[in-house]
């Protein structure tokens, strides 16, 4: 393989196979990998602009059965700090959401064993009849797979019982790295790689809007990430013409503080700041029916996050005005409105707030 045919086929949106994605990440340089992400970031972003988005992620519990190895934020039934949020401390969480500016509530689920489909539709109408204007970006494919097995009904019911209870977009979480050796692994009970590409695939099917996740940096190989990575190109070249899809895809390194991967298998999160952005480039040339590309300065700090505007991301994701699974292993950077703008800026772009629609 030569490297100026890959990259002649990646600036002509042509999809590259697993092989040769490789190829280009172990052989091309970081600063040509860069251009080459940021050539095709302006093919599809000419404007020279950053989005961003204000909105607070409301955990709806911390009881759940998945007990993933890189998550210490769940807890099982019967522990004495196990919650389920109520509809006043929603309230509470949203009005203050409203005074920085947000209308999006990111509502992440985990696998409650008791709760069911009939829960989140009374809570989504609920939420809506308090607050008609919030969006609701909630739950996850492995919630809805665990959801239509528990009530034995289809993936699409499932969504579409949701959406007319309040559901606005689906987020791409549980999807780690849509691998099953992985997955066998990092999180046994929830979804397959198949069940989560389904269940996106009917949420496709229904025009709603989702996004995509990869977290890396555990016990994936290369060829694993972009595996996930092709998977999620080919159910994105399958939806049909004219439906939003995947809208965005958002890279992440595995956050290894007190979680299981680390306390008992030696894990480490060894991601360093040029591998990421090496990700984020990768992303963009092996991505190009995927328009949106988010850098988590979440989990990779601000100056990591920027270098990656000019490597093929075009977004800088939420202020995350609330944040606990990440956070409680290990990510600590913190951004408000003002602080996100002015690191757009510092990199030399002019920030734009979005919604989750990218409107």
């Amino acid at each position: 393989m030569k490297t100026d045919n890959l990259i002649y086929k990646a600036l002509h949106s042509e999809f590259l196979s697993i092989e040769e994605g490789k190829f280009l990440y172990d052989n091309l340089p970081l600063a040509e990998l860069m251009l080459t992400g940021n050539e095709l970031r302006k093919k599809l972003h000419p404007e020279n602009t950053v989005t961003w988005i204000i909105d607070r992620n409301v955990n709806i519990t911390n009881v759940c059965i998945s007990g993933c190895k890189f998550c210490n934020f769940y807890r099982t039934g019967n522990s004495i700090d196990a919650y389920i949020t109520t509809i006043p401390e929603y309230c509470s969480k949203i009005e203050e959401m409203k005074r920085l500016g947000g209308n999006q509530l990111l509502l992440q689920g985990g696998l409650h064993p008791k709760l069911s489909l009939d829960f989140y539709e009374n809570l989504f109408a609920d939420l809506k009849s308090h607050y008609p204007y919030v969006r609701l970006h909630a739950l996850g494919p492995p919630e809805i797979a665990w959801l239509a097995k528990k009530e034995k009904l289809s993936f699409k019911t499932v969504l579409e019982r949701l959406i007319k209870a309040g559901l606005d977009s689906l987020p791409g979480a549980g999807a780690e790295i849509l691998v099953d050796r992985v997955r066998k692994v990092l999180s046994p009970v929830k979804c397959t790689t198949h069940e989560w590409l389904e269940v996106m695939r009917a949420a496709h099917e229904l025009d709603l809007t989702t996004s995509a996740t990869m977290m890396f940096g555990h016990i994936e190989t290369i060829e694993e990430r972009l595996e996930h990575i092709v998977a999620l190109r080919e159910l994105q070249s399958q939806k049909t013409s004219g439906h939003k899809g995947f809208l965005s895809f958002i890279p992440w390194p595995f956050q290894d503080d007190r979680t299981v991967l680390r306390e008992k298998s030696g894990i480490f999160n060894r991601v360093t700041p040029e591998e990421y952005i090496r990700m984020i480039a990768i992303s963009r040339i092996m991505l190009p029916n995927i328009p949106n590309i988010q850098a988590s300065w979440l989990t990779v700090g601000k100056d990591t996050a920027q270098l990656c505007l000019h490597a093929g991301a075009n977004d800088f994701g939420s202020i995350m005005i609330e944040e606990n699974v990440v956070s409680v292993a290990g990510a600590n950077h913190k951004f408000d409105a003002a602080g996100i703008q002015q690191a757009i800026r510092e990199a030399g772009f002019e920030p734009r707030r979005r919604n989750q629609d990218f409107e």
